[in-house]
């Protein structure tokens, strides 16, 4: 029989075999649907029997291998060009059929929330991208949330690959999709992105065991987590605490106390009830700090031409969980502080004239209340109802805050055994990091940690320096009219650092956040940066301006200091055609104040009459640095930095 007919013969029974003893298993990676790395020798694994004999067809070639003593085997794909799709024949005991597999770019991107950040969360900022998404040669690929102490993941217990489309577009994360599109638009071949991320989590956690050694309250903490009875009894007791806290709330709540007259029913009386202006944080008002739960109403008027017409309802963020009402009627939920809400109101539920607005906020710690500098708002059709102003409240229950929770999950090295280790044998062109705010607080530790994560990583996968392109922290909380210290500064710095690093590139974000938001909507410049990073990292385009400028040195002359760049492009200039703004200079005392800068000769003079001897100066050095408007004449931002090392 010729190995074409034998091929047929078994490729049409693999549709119906079921799985037996000793036939080739794959990993959830190597499936229909898969990007393989053009350019390169692409790793393809599985596991048999031991001994057993496997044969791979690929494009025209035949790759021959045996199973080891533990089961493994693998082969190196070699000379693949980018195009597709194609299909692979694995035969073995059985043949297993893989179609529609594409040759082309393969990415990972991992990090914390910013990464997790899917389509439908920013999707105010992009609904014509949304509308027009549908690209079947970029393929996703999302890691399951898993995380294990003991030992590195052979596999993912699920996942698969997915074109681009209207079917799962919403749920693709938006930094990674829109990566991807600017890759695909350039090189016009298949990318594959490997989406592997987790909101919230340390760099700590995405690290080996091995790595963390050089961290011994890391390593120490990835010990105690090698005891799962532990984990068992912590996640139990997290439960448990917060059943009975959310329990009481219920119990205790005036607003539920009575049924039919429940505060959320519109013909309630409020006359007696506080009045607070909204958006805003009852802390600040006669309430004071207290936790549980608060109702909160607002009636408003609404023409004939709206009544019972459905509409959205746009309420900001509210910290830290809601139930919203309109005129009696549940309109939805949700239960932390992060998100927007965003909800649909029915047909038929607005009427004309007079209509009540009730939201249940419940606060578990800290301050809670209504998110300011965020849309609040009644859309119906194309009229927009301003919902802004004094809305009526009164105190449900007050409660003892909630402890937080352990987030067993985030601990070291959890996540790497989990999510990183079982898709390190699938070769790939390189990875995009957004990370950083759950380090934050350690900016020091993190200066040493974020190195040694990437070399960590670069080792597991045995791709010798492949590229790592990263975001910096973007501007967030509040800024000051004077120079400040800043932990998100000092993260900040510990990325640039991390450039000393062999293929590494950094896309500066501090003109892309939002004040009020840790979770800044605007993902599409960020993935235009990361991609113009990609251009000159990964496809060696020399000509590419991917950096916008980035502290090199400093020179004292009299009471001025002159500063050079490395990455100034065609020139430095101000985003704003302003005064440059944000540097601040010292002298010996270490008292820093406001300078005045200047651009000259492609360089920034700085000096101010309050500082005779000046010997340092710090630029955008703060959590939010509002205003700080260096750029180069390719519109990129320069990168924070101070010259000091106080």
């Amino acid at each position: 029989m010729s190995n074409r007919i034998f091929l047929l013969i078994t490729g049409l029974l693999a549709a119906t075999l079921m799985p037996c003893f000793g036939q080739v298993k794959l990993p959830k990676l190597v499936s229909d649907g898969m990007v393989l790395q053009r350019g390169t020798d692409v790793n393809l694994w599985g596991w048999a029997e031991p001994g057993q004999a496997v044969q791979v067809h690929f494009l025209n070639s035949e790759y021959l291998t045996k199973a080891n003593t533990v089961g493994e085997w693998q082969v190196k794909l070699a000379g693949l060009k980018a195009g597709g799709p194609h299909t692979m024949h694995i035969v073995s005991t059985d043949t297993i059929v893989l179609n529609d597999i594409l040759v082309g770019d393969v990415w990972v991107c991992s990090g914390q929330s910013q990464m997790d950040m899917d389509m439908n969360r920013v999707r105010p900022l992009y609904e014509e991208e949304i509308k027009d998404a549908g690209n079947i040669n970029i393929r996703y690929f999302a890691v399951p949330t898993v995380y294990d102490f003991n030992s590195r993941q052979e596999d993912l217990p699920l996942g698969k690959w997915e074109n681009i489309s209207q079917d799962n577009i919403l749920r693709v994360s938006a930094i990674a999709y829109f990566f991807a599109e600017e890759l695909y638009q350039r090189y016009k071949v298949p990318i594959g992105i490997i989406r592997s991320s987790l909101g919230g989590s340390p760099a700590e956690a995405w690290m080996s065991e091995e790595a963390l050694k050089a961290f011994p309250e890391h390593f120490q903490k990835a010990q105690k987590f090698k005891n799962r009875e532990l984990i068992r009894q912590i996640e139990e007791a997290d439960r448990k605490r917060s059943a009975e806290w959310y329990g009481t709330l219920n119990r205790l709540d005036e607003g539920y106390k009575e049924p039919g007259t429940t505060w959320h029913n519109p013909e309630l009386d409020v006359s007696d009830w506080e009045e607070m202006k909204v958006p805003g944080y009852w802390a600040d008002g006669p309430l004071g700090e207290v936790n549980g739960v608060v109702w909160f109403r607002k009636e408003f008027n609404l023409p004939d031409a709206v009544a019972g017409k459905p509409a959205r309802l746009n309420l900001g963020r509210i910290v830290d969980a809601d139930s919203v009402f309109v005129n009696g009627d549940f309109t939805g939920t949700v239960t932390y502080q992060y998100p927007p809400r965003r909800y649909e109101i029915k047909a038929g539920v607005l009427k004309k004239g007079k209509n009540t607005l009730v939201v249940r906020v419940i606060s578990n710690s800290g301050r809670g209340g209504f998110v300011p500098d965020k849309p609040y708002e009644l859309l119906v059709g194309n009229m927009e109802f301003d919902l802004k102003g004094i809305w009526h409240y009164r105190l449900g229950a007050k409660m003892d805050p909630l402890p937080s929770q352990t987030f067993v999950r985030w601990n070291p090295t959890g996540l790497f055994n989990g999510m990183i280790a079982p898709i390190s044998h699938h070769t790939i062109k390189g990875v995009v990091w957004y990370q950083g705010e759950s380090n934050a607080d350690r900016p020091a530790e993190y200066a040493k940690l974020f190195p040694t994560m990437i070399k960590n990583w670069r080792k597991q996968w045995n791709q010798d320096d492949f590229p790592f392109l990263f975001v910096q922290l973007h501007n967030y909380m509040e800024s000051y009219d004077y120079p400040t210290e800043s932990n998100w500064a000092l993260t900040r710095e510990a990325q640039t650092n991390a450039l000393e690093l062999q293929n590494t590139a950094m896309a500066v974000a501090i003109d892309l956040g939002e004040w009020n938001d840790i979770h800044p909507l605007n993902k599409k410049d960020v993935a235009k940066r990361l991609a113009l990073a990609a251009q000159k990292t990964a496809y060696n385009e020399a000509e590419v301006v991917a950096s916008g400028p980035v502290f090199e040195s400093i020179e004292v002359k009299g009471d001025s200091i002159i500063i050079s760049f490395t990455h100034t492009g065609g020139g430095l200039k101000t985003n704003d055609g302003a005064g440059l703004k944000h540097f601040a200079i010292a002298g010996p005392d270490k008292n820093f104040v406001w300078g005045k800068a200047k651009i000259k000769s492609n360089k920034v003079v700085v000096h101010t009459p309050e500082v005779k001897n000046p010997v340092a100066v710090r630029y955008a050095w703060a959590d939010n640095p509002d205003g700080a408007n260096l750029y180069n004449k390719e519109g990129l931002p320069a990168a924070p930095f101070r010259s000091d090392d106080w």
